[in-house]
């Protein structure tokens, strides 16, 4: 494939409150130019990686613009262009054959291995990774500002911030990050909104949750729920106090005891046991125990991290597709880069940060008017739709109580009677409640998803 080089380097102002840095771009484009990618330099020794798709379905249409949805995988330590790409909502599966649900029949996509160190972003020897969320907001800033300049009709689109797991905390304070260089007059970009789909907000809320929904589901007994209960209270304690390295070895002491006593029960689906996942390749026992329970250093909290845990509906190897044939396309990889070879070490600097609550963040985006949506996977057990509902009752916002008196609306999908979901929406609050999906909501229930995407995106195509 024919691609254009255009390499750029923009010197940009750096507001007092380090909005962000100065940054340095490689990009690529297909030679139709369907597709665009490249590199921006965020710090010095600091790759970020991102891919744009342009939708082959756009629709121009004066009073509603085409959207771009920027997607931010979890972890921390997903790659976007890989798990979120290749596994969820992406034009292609792992296998390379088209995606029928894809995300791309709504607006384009960009995918950003963020942090630096994540998928194909790296961090050269001397380099230093992000510590901690607002580090990484920073960096998605500078980027953001490269890309649009770089590429045409992005800082004219609303952006539309979709995350999932941990890339909810992303979401949300790049979300601020960016109104702020707006408003100091260092990026053009419409903020479009903010989707926080299973989204590890609260941690205090959702460690609480685990144990008696997990009673209620007859996965663990009495004894497991006081065990679960009372580490669950020392949790919300160490993060009352701010300890939250103490409170992450706590939330792995947790899972691990779950994860034992319910004979290895699915934290991203409670009614499969882990081994039983269609959603996460078939491995064996001993295995699954090393990346769940024996060492937070070797598990580093999720299957995206493993690509031996997580394949969500895959049946092609995804490490040897994005290290051989997408490599070889892209062609700007260095060849010393390997696709999620510095993955791990991402997690390390967010063991303070990892336990932390978001849910002032989102109160700060309501109150400046920016469309939230909130989506949850009934069968979610990390991220479950009990624990984002206790934090959700937990907002400031004035318009809280509204939204809580407000009915809900029932989902369906095309000509399907029975129930998909339900959703409820007041001034710029909304959440769905998405029935029959685990934490992984865009493959469980790929057709209610994309009518969700549809609406909050308000695309041209509806």
């Amino acid at each position: 494939m024919a691609k254009l080089l255009v390499l750029h380097l923009c010197f940009v102002l750096i507001a007092s409150s380090s909005l962000f840095h100065v940054g340095t771009s490689i990009t690529h484009k297909s030679q139709d130019g369907s597709e665009e990618w490249g590199y921006v330099q965020v710090r010095p020794k600091a790759h970020m990686f991102w891919w744009l798709y342009r939708s082959p379905s756009r629709v121009d249409v004066g009073s509603k613009p085409w959207p771009t949805i920027l997607w931010l995988q979890g972890g921390p330590g997903g790659s976007g262009t890989g798990f979120g790409n290749f596994l969820e909502i992406g034009p292609l599966n792992s296998n390379l054959k088209p995606r029928n649900s894809t995300w791309l029949k709504k607006a384009d996509l960009l995918f950003v291995d963020n942090p630096v160190g994540t998928g194909y972003s790296y961090v050269e020897s001397g380099g230093e990774f992000a510590k901690g969320d607002v580090e990484t907001a920073i960096d998605m800033t500078t980027l953001l500002v490269e890309v649009s300049n770089d590429t045409v009709g992005l800082r004219n689109a609303p952006l539309y911030i979709f995350a999932e797991s941990y890339g909810g905390k992303f979401a949300v304070t790049l979300a601020l990050s960016l109104l702020r260089a707006i408003q100091a007059g260092n990026l053009t970009l419409n903020l479009g909104g903010v989707a926080l789909g299973n989204s590890w907000m609260s941690p205090e809320d959702y460690t609480s949750s685990w144990g008696p929904l997990l009673k209620d589901l007859s996965r663990i007994d009495d004894k497991t729920l006081q065990e679960s209960n009372s580490l669950a209270l020392k949790i919300k304690q160490q993060i009352k106090n701010t300890l939250y390295e103490n409170a992450t070895l706590s939330w792995n002491d947790l899972e691990g005891l779950i994860f034992s006593n319910s004979n290895h029960v699915d934290f991203y689906n409670f009614m499969l046991d882990f081994e039983m996942d269609t959603l996460a390749a078939t491995t064996t026992k001993n295995s699954v125990e090393s990346n769940r329970i024996d060492s937070l250093e070797v598990r580093k909290n999720s299957p995206y991290l493993s690509l031996n845990v997580y394949k969500p509906g895959a049946t092609g190897d995804l490490e040897a597709l994005m290290n051989g044939p997408i490599k070889q396309k892209l062609t700007i990889i260095p060849l010393n880069v390997t696709w999620g070879g510095q993955s791990n070490l991402v997690f390390q600097f967010f063991t303070g940060d990892f336990m932390k609550p978001r849910i002032k963040e989102v109160d700060e985006l309501l109150a400046k008017g920016v469309n939230v949506t909130v989506y949850s996977g009934q069968v979610d057990l990390i991220c479950s739709t009990k624990g984002t509902q206790v934090w959700i009752n937990k907002l400031e916002w004035e318009g809280l109580k509204a939204f809580i008196s407000k009915e809900r609306t029932t989902l369906f999908c095309g000509n399907e009677k029975h129930t998909k979901g339900f959703t409820k929406s007041h001034k710029n609050l909304h959440f769905y409640w998405i029935l029959g999906a685990g934490h992984f909501v865009p493959v469980d229930q790929p057709c209610v998803t994309l009518n969700m995407v549809d609406a909050i995106t308000q695309s041209p195509t509806s």
